[in-house]
Order: C-alpha cells, then sequence, then structure tokens
C-alpha cells in the first residue's frame, strides 16, 4: 500500500511540475515581450511632457549588471533545480508514507499476545471452556460422541447460514467459536437452548453443538476463529494452517 501511495505521489508531483513549468516558460516569453516594449519606450533619452517641456530620462546603463549566460543556459538550470526538488520531495514523501504504514502494522510483542495456547487436557468431555482472547469470550468444547452425531446429522438441514459441521470443526471433539451472539453482541450461556449448544438470553437466539443459528434473530453462526492444532493436546487460537 505504502509503495502504491508513494508512486502515485511522484506522478502526481511530476505531473505538476511539468506544468509548473510549462507556466513559467509562458510567463517568461510574456515577461520578455514586455519587457522588450519597455526598453523601446525607454531607448529614447528625452521626455516630452504634456506641456510641452522636456526632460533628460536617466538610462542606467552602466549600473546594469551583464552576464555572459545564454537563455538556454539559464534554461537549463531551472529545470536541473527544478527535478532536484521534486526528486527531493517524492523521496521524502515515500519515506513519509512507509513511516506511517509501519505504525500501522502490530508489533511482534503485540502479535504475540494476541494468540493463545490452551492445553485440551484440562476440558473434561461434555464441558465448555471459556477463556478470553483478544478482549473477547472465546468458548472451546469438548464434545461427546452423541453431540458430535447430531452436529453431522443435521448438516443437510436447511438453515439461515448454511455450514457442515467438518467445515467449522477442524477435529470433531473440540468446537471452537467466539462466544458472542451475532446479533447484537451478547454472551450465549453454553449446553443450554433447544438444540443443547448456546443459548443468547438477550434475545433467544439458539445454537446448536456446532454453534450454528438454528433459531431467534441472529443472522449468522458463532464466528470461528483461526487456529490449528500444535499437537493432540494442545490448540494454539490467533493462527490457522
Amino acid at each position: 500500500i505504502a509503495l502504491n501511495t508513494a508512486k502515485t505521489f511522484s506522478h502526481f508531483f511530476f505531473v505538476t511540475m511539468q506544468r509548473l513549468s510549462s507556466s513559467v516558460l509562458r510567463f517568461s516569453r510574456l515577461n520578455r515581450t514586455a519587457f522588450s516594449a519597455t526598453a523601446r519606450y525607454a531607448g529614447s533619452t528625452v521626455y516630452t511632457g504634456t506641456g510641452g517641456e522636456t526632460i533628460q530620462r536617466p538610462t542606467f546603463g552602466e549600473e546594469l549588471t551583464q552576464t555572459d549566460e545564454t537563455t538556454s543556459e539559464r534554461r537549463t538550470f531551472s529545470y536541473f533545480m527544478f527535478g532536484v526538488s521534486g526528486l527531493t520531495m517524492a523521496v521524502g514523501a515515500a519515506e513519509g508514507v512507509k513511516a506511517v504504514a509501519l505504525t500501522m502494522s502490530p508489533a511482534a510483542d503485540v502479535l504475540a499476545f494476541a494468540n493463545i495456547e490452551v492445553d485440551l487436557t484440562t476440558i473434561p468431555e461434555g464441558d465448555n471452556l471459556t477463556v478470553k482472547w483478544r478482549g473477547k469470550p472465546l468458548f472451546i468444547r469438548h464434545r461427546t460422541q452423541e453431540e458430535i452425531d447430531a452436529a453431522i446429522s443435521d448438516d443437510e438441514t436447511a438453515m439461515r447460514d448454511m455450514e457442515t459441521d467438518s467445515q467449522r470443526a477442524l477435529n470433531p471433539r473440540y468446537l471452537i467459536v467466539l462466544g458472542v451472539c451475532t446479533h447484537l453482541g451478547c454472551v450465549p450461556i453454553p449446553n443450554a437452548g433447544e438444540y443443547n449448544g448456546y443459548f443468547c438470553p438477550c434475545h433467544g437466539s439458539h445454537y446448536d453443538t456446532s454453534g450454528r443459528i438454528r433459531k431467534g434473530p441472529a443472522p449468522l453462526n458463532l464466528e470461528v476463529p483461526p487456529y490449528k492444532f500444535l499437537n493432540d493436546d494442545t490448540v494454539l487460537v490467533g493462527e490457522s494452517e
């Protein structure tokens, strides 16, 4: 993103400098024309007033500084200065955008705290462990075989948010979802509701043992966070395969 922004800014600045250079050249030509007319008018050393009086006009010829540079040489120097200034500003803008982009990226220590490891051996079969992950409740459910079978048997049932159980659980024994109702963000109650999954007491949403919405106002299933199994007994939440 920072590189594309820098390229866009550099192109914009280059086009702007081209237009500015063209404007300077047009102004220079106009200025030379006006100066030539003034020089011709000033070439006369005597000025005659409206009353007929005459005044000697000073020329200041000896005081004017003479230069050996041609118009082409002065124009080349002007282009060079415009180019150097534009390049300096473009590099500075690119570095500024890069610095801003880097400050928006989370640091390594922040990412480390964003991931948690959970020992699954501490969760008895049929129980639901609730932990805090990234400021939200996280449900880790050690499902019984009956709960697994009930979830799989409903895979073909018409639902509001169609997902199979295998899409939601990498290991059928463990269901890992965010404990946040997708209706208005309340925390559902585990092992409750008509489907013995999760029940939201705020507005009556019922989720099954796969965390899928089956009844009530919630529009979506409980969210499955990114996770991966480090071994049979340990799961890392926050990173996926």
